[in-house]
């Protein structure tokens, strides 16, 4: 199957980088290589591109996509929370900007045996990184009922985790839980029939939750934005799209205490705790895909684009 994902927000988010044809820039999310593609058009032999992802089909496939542009692209198998070491063994200081989309792309989705999707009977798998030791398995059969009520409750949002978390172990007393169809069922059996009739799938918001778990997305978004905002260039901008409230909450804040990190109390005359302000949020309220993208691209519509802009001083 070819690598397939369609890039959510391509224009909007490529153009909110302001592209200088001599600079550098990272996607710390390269999958199928659609924005990267983009931006390397727009870059001069002059400029410089850093793909980084940890899965291995993307590593292939962008680099086959990227082929042309072959002057000015270097591609890391790493993980973008890993920007500080992979920018440092290139021999690069700063960058003048960094995009980050958050989605899981089609090709993860519906290619069977990576075991992501609900749809398709596979073994649960789930790792984006397929050097990764740990499956979704193993977050099934081996988190305490506690635990996984915790993550589906937290990372799925989901109103009947602790009905799930329950009837998950007491399946597993029975035989240990090894594909995504058996999992289903067990979701399906823990919701009542009248709210299985009426909302979407009754296993997504699980699947997403251990998915989450099992790649540590969350911690990973959470422990990347100083650090990527620290490596731009005055005037370099940080770029991410996220797809759930979860990520989206995570990038709000963060680029807010970048943008004001006094702790000092709002009584106080002037500021007395010294943290300086790295840059403004650019976008005050989120950028969202067009009415032609939804219609287009359905798994677009929730996608939300927000930006950081590093102000140094002079």
């Amino acid at each position: 199957m070819e690598f397939r994902h369609t890039s959510v927000l391509l224009n909007e988010t490529v153009g909110s980088l302001n592209i200088k044809p001599d600079g550098i820039y990272v996607d710390g999310t390269l999958g199928g290589g659609g924005h990267s593609y983009e931006i390397a058009r727009q870059l001069s032999p002059q400029g410089r591109l850093i793909g980084i992802d940890r899965d291995a089909e993307a590593i292939e496939a962008a680099s086959k996509r990227l082929l042309e542009f072959k002057d000015r692209v270097t591609i890391v198998r790493n993980n973008y929370s890993e920007i500080d070491n992979v920018l440092d063994s290139l021999g690069i200081d700063f960058v003048d900007g960094i995009i980050l989309d958050l989605g899981v792309s089609s090709r993860q989705l519906d290619t069977v045996e990576r075991g992501f999707s609900y749809k398709y009977d596979a073994p649960l798998d789930m790792r984006m990184d397929n050097r990764q030791e740990t499956t979704a398995k193993d977050i099934v059969n081996s988190y305490s009922e506690m635990e996984l009520f915790r993550i589906i409750r937290d990372y799925g949002e989901d109103k009947f985790a602790k009905n799930i978390a329950k009837h998950i172990v007491q399946a597993r007393q029975l035989k240990e839980i090894e594909t995504t169809n058996e999992l289903t069922e067990i979701i399906k059996a823990a919701i009542p029939a009248k709210i299985r009739m009426k909302g979407g799938h009754p296993s997504k918001r699980t699947f997403q939750a251990i998915r989450i778990e099992l790649n540590k997305e969350l911690d990973e978004v959470n422990n990347s934005i100083d650090n990527m905002i620290n490596r731009l260039n005055d005037k370099g901008r940080l770029s991410i799209i996220t797809f759930h409230s979860l990520e989206d909450r995570i990038v709000k804040t963060r680029f807010r205490k970048n943008e004001n990190p006094c702790t000092c109390p709002s009584d106080f005359p002037v500021c007395v705790c010294g943290n300086v302000s790295k840059g403004i949020v650019v976008t005050r309220k989120p950028i969202l895909p067009s009415e032609r993208e939804l219609e287009e691209n359905s798994r677009s519509k929730s996608a939300k684009l927000r930006v950081f802009e590093r102000k140094k001083d002079k």
